[in-house]
């Protein structure tokens, strides 16, 4: 193959570079093409446009492959931790038995948040979303921490802030929980492990810990790691390009926040818990709402069922399907939402007009359905999804900086009016 792809334009030639990914991924280098010829590329959505090169995560859609770091998804839920997968997600390799304690004892001395930032919380109406008192207080972390706006950190400094946000956005999470409930807030405790003082926080009283299942542990490590980074979809875009611009990692981050927190990205297991109650308020026949689903003339559509990436099965639902029958077995619930979301699986597991086009269980069908049974509202969701997602944020922002990359600046195609000339007001 040739090591250059030819563009004419104009009947002039212009030769650009071929690059070729680890994984014989292939793309043109065109960050020539503007100077040399004048053109730019319109890509919408920059569905085919790769803005970097990362080596933090290998994902190919229509082979249902997800890697990080090269280590296949399913070895790592099977077999990691949250915090072991963060730690290798964000330094490049798994850590020694002496480099998780080190790390994972950091992270539970920085679990407090300054008490200033109650005061903050204390501000917000318990009708707040929590998603957007997340990214409020963790963008107010560069007031708390004003060092980690020198775009020059040192990388002890840089290691300090990742270290801060990791432990400390589990506590804000839990504790815009607590203010969209009216409760008071719960401090950390930093004899439990990163999940289960999470779960702490969320569930337990002044006066009443929080009865921790292992089976419950275990599966909202499953779903953290799970979520933990998946290449360049628009929250890490958003990180990358905020952070291109020399923002703190607090701030970029805060931006990825924001648009995570966007129903077309984030919101999609909320829409599946949302889909089963209308499911339910019509009667609970899952079986018409199949036929509505089959039927290309009506609006109704199942939510949790196929991938816009993965083209064949998604490699996480695999995995979180059988932590959800496990929590569903351990904690016994009755549900009635949880029943007709069993009923909707089956069918997509047998029926072939599912089976045919792909349109298998995703993982934020599995993930809202353990959400739903271990107690967490919808409107926390994408919270949870946030928790997840903060260690392929943070190397995404920390790979970018390594990387010295340019500040991000996408082009346009003007498509508004041409010059003319300003009409005074009596006139128009």
């Amino acid at each position: 193959m040739s090591d250059f792809a030819e563009i004419i334009l104009d009947g002039k030639t212009y030769q650009m570079p071929i690059v070729v990914g680890t994984e014989d991924e292939k793309a043109i280098d065109i960050s020539a093409l503007r100077a040399q010829s004048g053109y730019v590329t319109l890509d919408p959505g920059y569905k085919n446009t790769g803005a970097t090169t990362s080596a933090i995560t290998f994902l190919d859609g229509e082979e249902g492959i997800l890697r990080y770091r090269g280590y296949p998804i399913e070895q790592l839920a099977e077999k990691s931790s949250f915090i072991e997968v963060a730690y290798l997600l964000i330094y490049g390799h798994l850590p020694s038995e002496e480099e998780l304690n080190a790390f994972s004892d950091r992270i539970k001395r920085h679990t407090l948040v300054n008490e200033d930032m109650r005061k903050i919380l204390d501000g917000f109406p318990s009708t707040a979303h929590p998603m957007g008192i997340l990214s409020a207080l963790v963008s107010s972390l560069t007031a708390f921490y004003p060092e980690s706006l020198n775009p020059n950190q040192s990388k002890e400094e840089v290691d300090l802030s990742i270290i801060r946000l990791l432990a400390k956005i589990s506590t804000i999470a839990a504790w815009s929980y607590k203010n969209s409930q009216g409760h008071p807030v719960i401090y950390p405790k930093n004899k439990l492990d990163y999940c289960s003082n999470f779960l702490n926080m969320m569930f337990a009283y002044p006066t009443e810990d929080y009865q921790i299942d292992p089976v419950v542990v275990s599966a909202l490590n499953k779903l953290l790691i799970l979520h933990a980074d998946h290449e360049q979809n628009c929250s890490t875009s958003t990180v990358r390009l905020v952070g291109s611009a020399n923002a703190s990692l607090y701030s970029s981050v805060s931006a990825g926040i924001s648009a995570l927190w966007g129903p077309l990205h984030g919101g999609a297991n909320q829409a599946v818990i949302e889909m089963l109650e209308e499911i339910k308020a019509d009667g609970g026949d899952s079986k018409k709402f199949i036929e509505k689903a089959k039927d290309k003339n009506d609006p109704f559509r199942l939510m949790g069922f196929g991938h816009r990436v993965y083209k064949n099965f998604d490699p996480r639902a695999k995995i979180i399907k059988k932590a959800a029958d496990e929590v569903l077995t351990a904690l016994g619930v009755k549900d009635p939402i949880l029943n007709i979301a069993k009923e909707l699986e089956e069918a997509a597991l047998n029926d072939p007009y599912f089976v045919e086009r792909k349109l298998y269980p995703n993982v934020d069908f599995y993930s809202g359905i353990i959400y739903r049974a271990i107690g967490i509202p919808t409107n926390m969701f994408t919270v949870m999804f946030a928790l997840g997602r903060l260690p392929g944020w943070i190397a995404q922002w920390k790979e970018l900086r390594e990387q010295k990359e340019p500040i991000g600046r996408p082009r346009q195609i003007y498509t508004g009016e041409t010059e003319r000339d300003y009409v005074p007001m009596e006139k128009r």
